[in-house]
């Protein structure tokens, strides 16, 4: 029986972008306050995560079947624009600049984008840190397998369809949300409600190249991934998944006595895809990082080894479109010049986290460094460089316990040499009688 999971693996897709921005020329004053409402109104955006978001489709039809989908997100503040995929206007970058925060293929038996979009333009979107979901089918066209397979996913051969013989329809899977991956930050939280799914298998196995069918529990229904600079794709194997008739049918599973629901799972489960591919969820920011001797308040300019030192560092979380603190136990902090000479777990005091440690009996140029890397999260990482410097010549200790026999023995023969400086001194030889 095919399975449901939904798998996040990590891809190379690394770029940075630029963007710039133009005003008119108005009076100072009036300049000011529309540059600081129109900075206000940027940031407000930012922090709701959600933005310009460009809709591909096979043809307008699906716009009303899969209308609950695509009403959830603009109610959430995002600004659709719906275009077939052949439409021969279409863009994602001009001069430049991506036009689109977002990326959605509904359109699986696409052969040829339009416009100037192709796979290398999805890919460089990518690169530059936009996000793709993708929903293909049974008829997959060239261009979605082609983008599968440069983000590590191989979907099943053509005209293929997941089989479940233990439904009644046959190609018609009931997936226990068991089978789900345990991150509620991807698909949201754990559910007793069974998913529908009708479409084609993906295999992401790389350690079997040479045979992409997918069969048995390496079949993935839905798959995800987070790139090295946080960008994010989704890919799920039905169209039908999203559709406004999976959303609202009854489901029971074929097994006896199984529990009849009025309603699948498949709402809540996209909904939540949907949060954390648009990086509504699960994302993290470093906030103020500061570091200085135990029992002072600022750095200095350079640590001396032994010292007692304390670090901390903010870590917030975007949660319903506003930054939250973050809840988290396994926070680690490396002290770091090549290899980590202490790594440490960091405690939440209020809201930030902190440690106190000693520094090693090493000098040189050191990092504070957290890097944190969880599944469903983003990427947290800071670094910080400080130096480590030696004793001073007074700074060391005047007399060394250890040494204490030495100093016996130094004191001990200056004591003798004096004795015997005037023994000899003082000691005249006896005149002998003639």
């Amino acid at each position: 029986m095919a399975t449901a999971r939904l798998s996040v693996d990590p891809a190379t897709l690394i770029c940075k972008k630029q963007r710039a921005t133009m005003r008119p020329r108005l009076p100072y004053g009036f300049r000011r306050s529309a540059l600081f409402v129109f900075s206000m109104g940027l940031m407000f955006q930012a922090v709701l995560g959600d933005g310009k978001t460009l809709v591909l489709l096979d043809n307008p039809n699906i716009r009303d079947t899969h209308s609950i989908f695509f009403r959830s997100l603009s109610d959430r503040g995002f600004d659709l624009t719906f275009k077939t995929a052949d439409d021969p206007g279409l863009s994602l970058i001009k001069y430049g600049q991506f036009l689109y925060d977002h990326l959605i293929i509904f359109s699986p038996s696409v052969e040829d984008f339009g416009g100037n979009i192709n796979i290398e333009t999805i890919t460089a979107f990518i690169d530059g840190g936009g996000n793709v979901l993708v929903a293909a089918s049974s008829d997959i066209g060239d261009p979605l397998r082609e983008l599968g397979s440069e983000c590590g996913i191989e979907f099943d051969e053509e005209k293929t369809a997941v089989i479940d013989h233990h439904n009644y329809d046959h190609t018609l899977i009931v997936a226990d949300p068991e089978n789900l991956l345990k991150a509620p930050t991807i698909v949201g939280k754990p559910s007793d409600k069974p998913v529908l799914f009708k479409g084609v298998g993906m295999v992401a196995d790389p350690d079997n190249p040479l045979y992409p069918h997918a069969v048995g529990k390496n079949t993935l229904l839905i798959a995800g991934l987070q790139a090295r600079n946080n960008a994010r794709v989704v890919f799920s194997g039905s169209l039908h998944f999203f559709s406004d008739a999976f959303f609202n049918s009854p489901v029971q599973k074929a097994t006896p006595g199984s529990k009849r629901f009025d309603q699948t799972g498949n709402q809540d489960l996209a909904e939540a895809l949907s949060r954390w591919v648009f990086k509504e969820a699960g994302v993290l920011r470093v906030g103020a990082v500061t570091h200085h001797p135990v029992g002072e308040s600022t750095p200095p300019a350079a640590y001396t080894i032994t010292d007692l030192v304390e670090y901390s560092i903010v870590v917030e979380m975007l949660s319903g479109g506003k930054w939250v603190p973050f809840d988290g136990d396994d926070i680690q902090l490396d002290f770091v010049r090549i290899d980590p000479f202490v790594r440490t777990y960091l405690k939440k005091n209020g809201g930030k986290y902190s440690v106190q440690f000693k520094l090693p009996d090493v000098y040189g140029v050191f990092q504070f460094k957290v890097d944190y890397n969880r599944l469903g999260y983003t990427h947290l990482y800071s670094s910080t460089q400080v130096s480590v410097r030696p004793l001073q010549h007074t700074q060391y200790e005047r007399f060394i316990p250890s040494a204490f026999p030495y100093y016996a023995s130094a004191f001990s023969m200056m004591a003798g040499l004096f004795v015997f400086s005037v023994v000899f001194l003082h000691m005249r030889e006896k005149e002998k009688s003639e």
